[in-house]
């Protein structure tokens, strides 16, 4: 894997713990938060320091000739570590503590014994890519390389089986999780059956130092972003379903906002248009619009004609919702069309009673009603029809509410 493979990998990694730092300051004693931001950091870490100009670096600073190595296979089980524990924090349960400490226990001695088996050895060559394979029959390198392996073959084989038989009990934005991260380390299981298979075949006086070059550190990048991405999915899916939402509601409720535009426009009820908005942010700006519109438009409310229109669509579709949408419809267009005839008047109230005088205001419709409303304004016969002064609309309204 080429040094700017490793690099671009590792950017976007951390870019997505630095997204959630915030989080992490605000809920620093949320155990499922710690362990994702712990995966994040440590499987950019991975990619950071197996990178060859960063295993140049590290070994010419330190000047001990393969330092990275042991640095980069401790960092490299402490991810398989970190993944296995985000599984169990996850599921939770009443020995989901015990698990974790086990976890956290066991491979603490793993990194104990990768320290340890290092100093004991000799690596007087520097190898930046093929470390496994060249001291694959090096005293005490070659328990280091096969522990750390191990190791990592342990963690993602159990995270593996851990998150897809969970993934068959839940469903949602975490089964799309589970899957995505029990597959990735399924992948990652190649990462090291590769390199064991390349350290006995040196054992054997083979050279298949290609498996360890090429394709175990391919296993282990898609691995590690196959993980990650099933890390993130559980916390990013919601947020994305909610935005898909409002954008669909967003865009249907345009008919709407179109039929009160001249009177948003001449009584500069419209707020300024939000840039660079969410989807969530647009669909309250278009909301608030449409109820400063209608509450503008009470003085040329006819309630007789909503009743008449109110019946005549019951009377034609049985459906109470679609029918009571159609006559808001009618009544937001009659009313929209009789205050732009008076655009250059200041209107006069009919008479009416206290309650009838606030009539969009005290029966504001939500945001489903005001879809439905939307959806009746660009198909109903009846809103197309409806006149100046809601004639039309009253005339066919009588006539397809007359009994035949």
């Amino acid at each position: 894997m080429s040094g700017l493979v490793s690099y671009v990998s590792c950017a976007v990694l951390w870019l997505g713990l630095l997204v959630k730092a915030p989080d992490l300051i605000r809920h620093r004693h949320d155990p499922s938060l710690r362990t994702i931001c712990a995966v994040l950091g440590l499987a950019g870490l991975c990619f950071f320091l197996g990178a060859p100009p960063t295993v140049g670096a590290v070994n010419r600073l330190s000047g001990v000739p393969n330092l990275a190595a042991p640095l980069t296979y401790v960092a490299i089980t402490a991810y398989s570590a970190a993944s296995q524990i985000l599984v169990a924090v996850w599921r939770g349960g009443p020995g989901a503590h015990r698990t974790i400490r086990r976890w956290v226990l066991a491979y603490c001695g793993v990194v104990l014994g990768i320290a340890t088996l290092f100093v004991l050895g000799e690596a007087p060559v520097e190898r930046r890519t093929d470390l496994d394979t060249y001291y694959a029959t090096t005293p005490y390198l070659r328990e280091m390389i096969v522990l750390y392996l191990a190791g990592h073959l342990t963690a993602v084989t159990v995270t593996a089986v851990s998150a897809l038989r969970w993934a068959r009990e839940v469903r949602g934005w975490l089964r799309a999780g589970l899957v995505t991260l029990g597959v990735g380390a399924v992948c990652g299981t190649g990462f090291s059956v590769s390199k064991l298979v390349a350290v006995v075949a040196r054992w054997s006086g083979l050279d298949w130092s290609a498996l360890d070059a090429e394709v175990a550190r391919s296993a282990a990048a898609l691995g590690a972003l196959l993980v990650v991405a099933g890390v993130l999915l559980p916390l990013a899916g919601p947020r994305l379903t909610e935005w898909r939402r409002a954008w669909r509601t967003y865009v249907r409720l345009a008919p709407l906002e179109r039929e009160l535009d001249g009177v948003l426009a001449r009584r500069s009820l419209r707020l300024p248009h939000p840039r660079w908005a969410s989807p969530t942010t647009l669909l309250i700006w278009r909301r608030t619009s449409i109820h400063n519109g209608l509450s503008h438009l009470d003085a040329y409310v006819d309630r007789e004609l909503y009743d008449e229109t109110l019946r005549a669509a019951l009377h034609e579709t049985g459906a109470p919702e679609q029918a009571a949408a159609t006559a808001w419809a009618v009544v937001i267009a009659t009313a929209a069309r009789g205050e732009a005839s008076l655009a250059g008047d200041v209107p006069v109230r009919r008479p009416a009673s206290d309650g009838e005088s606030r009539w969009f205001q005290e029966r504001a419709p939500g945001t489903d009603a005001l879809v439905r409303i939307a959806d009746a304004l660009a198909t109903s016969p009846l809103v197309r029809t409806a006149g100046t002064t809601g004639s039309g609309a009253r005339a066919m309204a009588a006539e397809r509410s007359s009994p035949v």
